[in-house]
């Protein structure tokens, strides 16, 4: 795993400065601390920074063709780079590595803007094309390795992370008020946005091209749920565990330690599972826990452990860890509230003890339909179908305003946003409840001059964009489509990628392998959601591989005690960052002194609303000046 960042003044062509290149590129050490390297040609720059897994000794980068007209900047892994080297050597091109990144280069020699649906793995790169002056920008399918860039109309400036782009020092740190709303409803901020106007994200399975007659973007590869195919229950699980078995065997090619998340969940003990049969030797393990018995797995991870006689090693992460949360805020760059970034980080250091790469369980819910709320919505969705858009409209919404507003007391006031749900369309009634801080409040939250700028702005019209793009009408694959697009880039694979780069951590899911990815949608959704039971056909198959207590445990999110911890070990720093001067305007303080009011008197949980609040207020603190 590397970073990576580069400069392209197209339309001046003024000559890169080394000095500020440098000062880009050293910002990205943790995510390589083994080698640095760069490229200037007049106007171009590249800079990178190298976590050495593949060809330890000859992975340099930038790496050039033989005749260096095609540069490379890549941060990632190509696992399928031996087949594509055979290949390429059979059509001419000559290596002088054993790394994955000289693919790239002859790659791109041979097959150009199409090199990209050849590539298997996990990847953000830069290639610039020297004979005809162009520099593209790709970021692999699913979206496991993130990309910034910042484009003025004579100039791109790009990065693996946002605080690259910010040495540059007129780059404009104005906030992007729509990604602050965006934010306040989903506790993360999905691309394109990043938090600043002018930065913006490359999308998922799509590249760039920046020349000097013009700035384009494309799409290689988009997921598709038509057409399911049909094969029996038995044939299904053949074929998912065949391809499941490959994409973790690709997976274990490494030239450094490797090892493995396990929760205790089903996901990563499936991992360990595959693994174990793979590999001689002990699988090394590492998983975290909590004081506090009704966050804590570790009794589920160690069944796993001794199940298959793993080198097993765990943490307990306690209310001091709140110390951490400074530095989180400097890795993440955006605000980011997805409070098991937390323990994320804490396991990310706990296998960099022992480990260079740790192969983790992420994708299983999204693939699969694992999440509660598919099963909700399957069910809310039955009444769609039975009573027309008007009636229900008319009906539940007419109730929803007359019930009682209340905030998580008792689960009898909960009835008020599932009457809203049912009022409103599939998307809507998913949106709300995949939204943190609900939309009335999130209004009184924002300070009057902010509530008049955002008066034209939803953001539920990003999820009705996926919603209508998905080539489905199965309304649970829909709801998947819209996850897959959101959710797994912008939260999960952000939180994952950046608490493990903040420990050199190299992370890789065999879940999102997208040859994986496409077998799975292209099941029925019956075969993923069968009544309650979300991930129907992924415990089938594991039956008899993993033991029956994980198999058949209640699901449990990687979360962590927010609200124990606002009242006490973490009450005075929070206090102080939210309620501290120099918030721009942005928030009403009334409504925020209510809420924490409302927290600490022990009658509401408002732990997810304050932690929302808290984080944006370091990172004001850290990144606006």
């Amino acid at each position: 795993m590397c970073g990576i960042c580069g400069i392209y003044n197209f339309k001046t062509e003024e000559p890169v400065s080394p000095c500020l290149l440098k000062d880009m590129t050293d910002t990205l050490i943790h995510r390589g601390p083994d080698d640095e390297g760069f490229y200037i040609s007049g106007p171009l720059g590249l800079g990178h920074r190298r976590l050495s897994i593949i060809d330890l000794e000859g992975g340099h980068q930038p790496i050039a063709n033989e005749d260096q007209t095609v540069w490379v900047v890549f941060n990632g892994e190509i696992y399928n780079f031996v087949q594509l080297q055979d290949d390429l050597v059979k059509k001419g091109h000559i290596f002088k590595t054993r790394s994955d990144t000289e693919v790239l280069v002859h790659l791109y020699e041979e097959y150009g803007e199409g090199c990209f649906q050849y590539l298997r793995g996990m990847f953000a790169m830069a290639i610039w094309d020297e004979r005809r002056r162009k520099l593209l920008l790709a970021r692999d399918r699913v979206g496991k390795k993130p990309l910034f860039y910042f484009y003025d109309g004579s100039r791109l400036i790009f990065a693996s992370e946002i605080k690259a782009i910010l040495k540059v020092p007129d780059v404009p740190r104005e906030l992007d008020l729509e990604a602050l709303s965006d934010y306040l409803s989903l506790a993360y901020i999905p691309a394109p946005k990043s938090i600043f106007k002018q930065i913006r994200k490359l999308h998922p399975g799509r590249y760039l091209v920046v020349s000097k007659a013009s700035v384009r973007e494309a799409e290689y590869w988009d997921l598709s749920f038509a057409s399911p195919r049909e094969l029996t229950e038995e044939q299904w699980c053949q074929r998912f565990l065949e391809t499941y078995r490959e994409a973790v065997r690709l997976r274990l090619v490494s030239d450094v330690p490797l090892g493995a998340f396990l929760s205790g969940g089903v996901d990563s003990s499936s991992v360990v599972a595959l693994m174990n049969e793979l590999t001689e030797g002990p699988v090394i393990t590492s998983s975290i826990g909590f004081d506090k018995e009704e966050f804590n797995e570790l009794g589920y991870a160690r069944l796993v452990a001794s199940a298959f006689k793993t080198d097993h090693h765990e943490e307990i992460v306690r209310p001091d860890a709140v110390g951490i949360i400074d530095k989180l805020i400097w890795h993440y760059d955006e605000p980011f509230a997805d409070s098991s970034a937390i323990p994320t980080y804490y396991v990310s250091k706990t296998a960099r003890e022992r480990v260079i790469v740790a192969l983790s369980g992420d994708g299983g819910d999204e693939n699969f339909a694992g999440y509660r709320s598919y099963y909700l919505d399957k069910r809310e969705n039955r009444l769609r179908r039975v009573l027309p858009a008007p009636l229900r409209r008319r009906i539940f919404g007419t109730l929803a305003a007359v019930y009682p507003e209340a905030d998580r007391p008792s689960r009898i006031f909960k009835g008020k946003p599932t009457l809203e749900r049912l009022a409103g369309s599939q998307i809507e009634g998913y949106f709300q409840r995949v939204s943190g801080i609900r939309p009335a409040l999130k209004k009184k939250l924002l300070h009057p001059d902010a509530r008049k700028g955002l008066a034209d702005y939803d953001t539920l019209e990003i999820f009705r964009h996926y919603f209508d793009k998905a080539n489905t009408e199965d309304p649970v694959s829909r709801s998947q489509y819209v996850s897959i697009k959101t959710f797994l880039v912008d939260d999960i694979l952000v939180k994952v990628d950046r608490a493990s780069m903040a420990h050199s951590l190299e992370v890789r899911a065999p879940l999102l392998d997208h040859k994986l990815v496409e077998l799975i949608a292209s099941m029925p959704s019956s075969l993923k959601l069968r009544g309650k039971t979300g991930k129907y056909l992924f415990k089938k198959a594991f039956q008899g591989i993993l033991p029956e207590e994980i198999l058949n445990r209640k699901k449990m999110g990687f979360s962590v005690p927010l609200a124990h911890w606002l009242r006490n070990e973490l009450k005075d720093m929070a206090y102080r960052a939210i309620f501290s001067p120099g918030d721009d305007n942005l928030l009403d303080r009334p409504t925020v002194r209510q809420i924490w009011r409302e927290h600490q008197s022990g009658l509401l949980d408002r732990s997810l609303e304050l932690w929302t609040l808290f984080v944006f207020r370091m990172w004001q603190h850290k990144f606006r000046k």
